[in-house]
């Protein structure tokens, strides 16, 4: 691969699967990540969702931190709108200051939940509004000086914990660009306005104290298996769990009724949001992932799980990472 190779683990909760089991398999795949050379690792926030186990997400870093040795991990990322940026700034702090050099903090602005949980988390639904100002705030305490005359963040100050802002459309791009930071597009399910906002992004980036030259990282779904036809049955079983998430209001649906479902207009948009999918063998994967990289124009690449279990996903990083001639030294923050 020319680029970097990172993960979204989203820490699903299987069907019958306790959040504790959920976290002793995330920190099993960082470990193993962290073999194979693998560049970073990050969680998601959301909340209000029975299948994903990361909704404190900074505990769950540092519990994973706790159990690995050298790869980055952090956030991709902390909905800011939901909390106080002087409580992020601490969290991210400390988590700086008990793993040095390995922490990362992407920034989103949506609500990561439903209307209903927003209420819930006590989160004003014009907040996110203030997003730049609070990026700005946020920066602040972990850099110096703090933009609130006498309030610092203990731990947070000077450890300078490198922000990425996350986005799906042209907002993030113009913000990621005006700030000068990376900018982190979630292309594994919003894929349309990829190219324009990385366009928007390249040309408009002004150079800053975090980076001097536009850093593009991009989402994309990824299932390798050992032949072909392995690999598409297990992203036809992936799209048929995604229709049962996006659609089914609890229910679960058959494989029969999902793949009616995928035929119907109402199943175009699961289709629609995997657009940007490598399947196949590691070598197909990897050369969809080389020409994925020029269409994103993308300095490296998040790869995100497709695969409906965990053996399979792990199975997808070992042979595209050896396929792609992954190294323990390829750490770096972007």
């Amino acid at each position: 691969m020319s680029v970097p190779l990172s993960i979204l683990d989203l820490a699903h909760i299987d069907e019958g699967e306790t959040a504790g089991e959920s976290f002793r398999h995330s920190v099993q795949m960082a470990q193993h990540a962290e073999r194979w050379g693998y560049n970073r690792i990050w969680y998601a926030e959301h909340h209000n969702m029975r299948s994903i186990a990361s909704s404190a997400t900074s505990v769950l870093i540092a519990h994973v931190a706790a159990n690995t040795e050298r790869i980055r991990l952090g956030a991709g990322g902390i909905m800011l709108p939901n909390h106080a940026p002087l409580t992020i700034a601490e969290q991210f702090g400390t988590l700086e200051s008990l793993h040095p050099g390995r922490i990362d903090l992407g920034l989103g602005r949506a609500p990561g939940s439903d209307q209903q949980t927003m209420r819930a988390l006590r989160r004003d639904p014009s907040s996110a509004e203030s997003f730049p100002q609070d990026v700005l705030e946020l920066q602040g305490y972990l850099t110096g000086p703090s933009r609130i005359p006498g309030i610092e963040a203990t731990p947070g100050k000077g450890t300078n914990v490198p922000l990425y802002i996350l986005g799906s459309s042209l907002f993030g791009a113009k913000l990621a660009a005006a700030l000068g930071l990376p900018y982190a597009f979630a292309s594994h399910f919003a894929p349309n306005a990829l190219r324009d906002a990385v366009a928007i992004y390249r040309r408009e980036f002004q150079p800053s104290a975090q980076l001097a030259e536009p850093h593009v990282i991009a989402g994309v779904n990824v299932i390798a298996a050992d032949d072909e036809e392995q690999a598409q049955s297990l992203f036809l079983d992936a799209k048929r769990k995604r229709v049962s998430l996006l659609l089914g209001r609890g229910r679960r649906f058959t494989p029969e009724e999902a793949d009616m479902i995928l035929e119907a207009p109402a199943g175009q948009q699961v289709l629609q949001m995997a657009r940007y999918s490598a399947v196949g063998t590691p070598d197909q994967v990897r050369d969809y992932l080389d020409r994925f990289t020029e269409t994103a124009d993308a300095d490296e690449l998040m790869v995100v799980s497709s695969a409906p279990d965990r053996d399979a996903w792990l199975r997808s990083l070992e042979l595209l990472a050896a396929v792609s001639g992954l190294t323990a030294a390829k750490v770096t923050a972007g």
